[in-house]
């Protein structure tokens, strides 16, 4: 069962930031950016959009408004709704069942938020569902490195101090080891290619540092 993140949403963004260092603004727009690329205005959707860095990146890179925004807590919903200076759509809705008709959007963004699908595949669908043929998603998630020597670095800080944080800042120790235990279990690699080749779509993976965190460019086969 996915966390209820309406009781970390007031310090999500500030521990987000100082966990990655701040690379994960870097990360989505690298995201975004790839989304709108060649595209004039593209309608654009942001699913388990959180507190909304994603739809704000997505529209950096010139989507049209409004961006619309999508998930199942009220209160993230609320912060992005609030922070951002420009026209969005925010709605509480279940990502494995989206409130769209089909081909609704030319792209397609889910940043470090698909980890927390109680069915996966069925949000995969969805997600591709309401995507036109010939149009865009990319995936951002946080993943494990792949190198063994990296490992139990990123175990250590993973496991011990990001909990800590979680528990001196937000106060809230489960959320944070939640977290990590989330990323573990999450399917990586081949594994997600192919369960996102089935939807329909041509994939491309990219690791981003050391495999941290990676993306999955889809494109939706015509």
């Amino acid at each position: 069962m996915a966390y209820d993140f309406d009781k970390i949403a007031d310090n999500y963004d500030s521990l987000n930031h100082l966990m990655t260092f701040g690379m994960d603004r870097l990360w989505r727009r690298r995201g975004a950016k790839w989304l709108t690329r060649g595209q004039w205005r593209p309608k654009c959707l942001d699913v388990a959009a959180g507190t909304g860095d994603l739809a704000f990146e997505m529209y950096r890179s010139g989507a049209d408004e409004p961006i619309v925004c999508v998930d199942l807590s009220k209160k993230m919903l609320e912060i992005a709704s609030n922070k951002m200076a420009l026209e969005t759509e925010c709605i509480i809705a279940d990502a494995e069942s989206l409130p769209f008709d089909n081909g609704s959007f030319d792209c397609v963004g889910c940043a470090f938020g698909i980890r927390n699908f109680v069915h996966l595949e069925k949000g995969l669908t969805e997600m591709v569902r309401v995507l036109k043929p010939g149009g865009r998603m990319a995936i951002l998630e946080l993943s494990t490195p792949d190198n063994p020597m990296l490992r139990p670095f990123y175990n250590l800080y993973t496991r011990c101090i990001i909990p800590l944080l979680g528990e001196k800042i937000a106060k809230n120790r489960e959320a944070y080891t939640y977290l990590p235990e989330s990323i573990e279990r999450f399917p990586k690699g081949k594994q997600m290619r192919k369960m996102l080749e089935k939807t329909g779509c041509k994939v491309r993976q990219r690791k981003i540092f050391f495999g941290v965190c990676r993306m999955y460019k889809c494109t939706k086969k015509q």
